[in-house]
């Protein structure tokens, strides 16, 4: 059989970003070299970011969605600098990628892992293990609105912030959370709402949901406000297995649920166009970390769980799983970075995973 070679563009972006994808590059490489000539991946590296817009002006190349669309995936980093306001640096790369590529489909599990502390009393005896999925294409982050009447001067200056909810966007990712429950062990979606409150958006939100539902008879469903979600997710987090929101109720929900499984250091996530019409982007939830930038002590283990999931995507599940497998001996093993109360390095928790990895595919 002829090896196949995925095209992957790196953007490791600011600060730990570099450091994150650094390491999952290793993790992959590896892999691939341990393959047996079945796969490889090309590289090619990307220096956008908040640097590339102190020098250029941009976020990124002014043909940056141009040049990245014939490659099979993109692996980011992180994001944010403080010479750049954060909304330019947001909306200028990250945000353009999701946007320009229809990747409407956002992916972040809560994983809690071996050897490493939770904030949550159950997770010390109860098996926990969910998923968000967040609708990553409109939303409160459709971009829609403006600010105006500066010229009335200080004090009378609107801003409008408009929330996009449509049929077509609702529908998509509820059938796809709907299709990633019934593969799992519970067969059951939460849809997370605040229609009492937001009667336009959120209701039309609802009333898909509940269309939606009719056609997966065998999926338990349930319907929750998302302060009473928040709460489920401290106290009844073992009632949870596909979580699907909105845009920002998503953002936030997955971020405390990283938060309890550990830390935010943890977090993966895919952002998926599913009809592969254009790559799909893969990318820890964590920020940049300027306070730890550059001193080789951040935690690897999202940008590498992110890369498992790139994997997935990319039709090499077993790998996908290896990884996985590799990233849970490694906690268990004590060597856990100092966001997770140890003091591994990230190349010490990166090589104990690569060496984790490098037993299994000898045992296979």
């Amino acid at each position: 059989m002829a090896r196949q070679t995925f095209q992957i563009a790196a953007i490791p972006a600011d600060g730990v970003g570099k450091e994150v994808v650094s390491a999952g590059r290793r993790v992959l490489d590896r892999l691939a070299e341990q393959s047996g000539d079945r796969f490889a991946f090309e590289w090619t590296e990307f220096p956008w970011g908040c640097d590339y817009y102190e020098r250029t002006g941009r976020m990124m190349a002014e043909d940056g969605l141009e040049t990245l669309e014939p490659f099979d995936a993109i692996y980011f980093g992180a994001v944010g600098w403080e010479n750049v306001p954060d909304h330019v640096s947001l909306w200028g790369l990250r945000l353009a990628i999701t946007q320009g590529f229809d990747q409407w489909a956002n992916v972040r599990p809560v994983t809690f892992l071996p050897g490493v502390t939770s904030p949550l009393r159950k997770a010390d005896d109860t098996e926990l293990d969910w998923v968000v999925i967040r609708e990553n294409s409109e939303g409160e982050y459709a971009g829609l609105g403006g600010r105006n009447l500066s010229s009335r001067g200080p004090g009378n200056e609107v801003a409008l912030q408009t929330a996009l909810f449509t049929d077509k966007g609702c529908e998509r990712i509820m059938r796809f959370a709907f299709d990633m429950a019934r593969k799992r062990t519970v067969k059951k979606v939460s849809s997370v709402t605040k229609s009492n409150a937001q009667q336009y958006g959120m209701v039309l939100w609802d009333e898909v949901f509940d269309r939606v539902a009719r056609d997966y008879p065998d999926v338990e469903t349930e319907s929750v406000l998302v302060d009473a979600m928040s709460a489920k997710f401290v106290l009844h987090p073992e009632q949870l297995s596909v979580v699907v929101a909105s845009n920002l109720n998503a953002d936030i929900l997955s971020d405390l649920g990283s938060a309890l499984a550990g830390s935010l250091g943890l977090a993966s996530s895919a952002n998926l166009n599913p009809e592969r019409r254009f790559p799909s982007m893969f990318e820890p939830v964590h920020g940049t970390a300027p306070d730890i930038a550059g001193q080789g002590i951040c935690n690897p283990i999202g940008a590498i769980a992110s890369a498992a999931l790139m994997l997935d995507h990319l039709g090499l599940a077993d790998e996908a799983r290896m990884v996985d497998a590799a990233i849970e001996i490694t906690t268990a093993g004590g060597v856990l970075p100092r966001d997770l109360g140890g003091t591994a390095t990230t190349d010490e928790v990166t090589d104990a995973i690569i060496a984790a990895l490098s037993r299994a595919l000898l045992d296979a």
